[in-house]
Parts: C-alpha cells; sequence; structure tokens
C-alpha cells in the first residue's frame, strides 16, 4: 500500500462526501465539500491510496487569522491503525504552516480514546471541555491545541 496527501480537487468531491459519510453521525453534506475546493482561508486534505485510488482519509483546516480549526478528521474503517491519520494531520498542518499558521486547535469527543492518541503524537494537548458539543449521540468535546512555539512531537 501506498498513500499519498494532498489537497482536494473538484474530481475528489463524490469520495471526499462518501468517506464523509462512512465516517460521522453528523456528515457534512456533499455541497460543503464543492464549496471547499475554492474556498481561500480553508483546504480538505486528503490521503489516497495510490495502488486503488481510493480516498482512505481526510481533514478540514480553517485558517483563521494565523490560527488553524482542524475538523472532521476521518480515515477509512480499513485503513485505521496504520498511522493514516497521524500523517494527514502533520501533512495538514506543515502545509498551513507554509501559509504563516502557527497554532493549531481542534475538538474531539471525550470517549475518543484512539483519535486522542493520535492527536498526542500530532503534539497537541487537552485544554479544555467543551459541554454538549456533539450529537448523535450527545457527549461532551475535548478542546485540544498544538502550539508552534512549544516543544511537542509534530
Amino acid at each position: 500500500m501506498s498513500i499519498i496527501y494532498r489537497t482536494i480537487t473538484a474530481e475528489d468531491i463524490d469520495g471526499a462526501s462518501a468517506l464523509e459519510q462512512a465516517s460521522f453521525a453528523d456528515p457534512w453534506p456533499r455541497s460543503a465539500f464543492e464549496e471547499i475546493v475554492d474556498k481561500a482561508d480553508a483546504d480538505y486534505y486528503l490521503a489516497e491510496d495510490t495502488e486503488s485510488g481510493q480516498l482512505v482519509g481526510g481533514c478540514v483546516v480553517f485558517r483563521i487569522i494565523d490560527e488553524g480549526d482542524i475538523t472532521n478528521v476521518a480515515v477509512d474503517a480499513k485503513y485505521r491503525g496504520q498511522g493514516i491519520a497521524t500523517e494527514l494531520i502533520r501533512y495538514a498542518m506543515e502545509c498551513n504552516e507554509e501559509l504563516g499558521i502557527g497554532d493549531f486547535t481542534l475538538e474531539v469527543r471525550t470517549s475518543n480514546a484512539p483519535a486522542i492518541r493520535v492527536y498526542e503524537k500530532c503534539g497537541f494537548e487537552a485544554a479544555g471541555i467543551r459541554p454538549g458539543f456533539y450529537d448523535h449521540p450527545k457527549e461532551d468535546g475535548l478542546i485540544m491545541w498544538r502550539y508552534k512555539d512549544r516543544d511537542n512531537n509534530a
């Protein structure tokens, strides 16, 4: 298996939307992926299996001044546990650092221990709780930050 990391193109909209639908209880609509292709303050980053051509991972980074908000991190169930999420997040952060983004934040379900471990590998630290942040089921969100000027593993 050979994985490449890149940004979304118009040709990826259906695949990205399918990945989202399979990964989340409240997935983004297809139109959100159409909009993000040309969005100046955000990008959707993809992990693609070059052997099959399948999109196996994705995440969004919204840029707000000099901070990045990482959302919708997903990896196809068949590809989980292979380090794809970690590499995808690192790739997305590197791309955004080149655009002047220094610090990154995200929210994750408090019960999602595997995702929290991935984020910690990428240098994120817990910073607080957003009560009732998630629906289906209702759950708190753990706020995590990764600061460029701190020692971290990213």
